[in-house]
């Protein structure tokens, strides 16, 4: 004779059956306050995964621009709207993130380095001009970065 399924054991097959649903379920064991209900292990993980995608999303939105700022100031000839419009949109979702997240301050202090390295290849790839025509050291500061009148010259 096998033992009945737990509310929580219930939710946890659920979770991989129907993950939108496991979410609503959840959600509403949270708000009743049906805690042994809930299912923990994999509520855990969903947390732990959505601060990584915190992350992910700050380190993306910054190679981004920090590639467009690199494109604006060593290619003046090609400067366009584009440009421009890349630039406004990833620092908004920059400064957005961190509105929302200030402890991710800290992060990007300490991944500002390793993006920008990543973010002067690819603005190497993308203009064709010689990796070393973009300093190795990062040339602006994260004020700079951040602040929306910022360009380059």
């Amino acid at each position: 004779m096998t033992a009945p399924q737990t509310k929580a054991s219930i939710n946890s097959q659920l979770y991989d059956q129907d993950f939108y649903l496991w979410l609503q379920m959840t959600a509403e064991q949270l708000k009743a306050g049906n805690f042994a209900e809930v299912d923990l292990a994999n509520l855990i993980e969903e947390i732990e995964c959505m601060g990584k995608s915190e992350k992910r999303a700050l380190e993306s939105n910054l190679i981004v621009l920090l590639i467009h700022l690199l494109k604006y100031k060593y290619q003046p000839e090609k400067r366009t709207n584009s440009w421009l419009s890349t630039i406004y949109e990833h620092r908004r979702r920059l400064n957005k993130n961190l509105q929302d997240s200030p402890s991710l301050k800290k992060y990007l202090g300490e991944i500002l380095g390793e993006c920008y390295q990543d973010a002067r290849q690819q603005a190497a790839l993308e203009t064709s001009l010689p990796l070393d025509t973009f300093p190795l050291e990062f040339p602006f500061t994260t004020a700079q970065c951040l602040h929306q009148n910022f360009l380059p010259e």
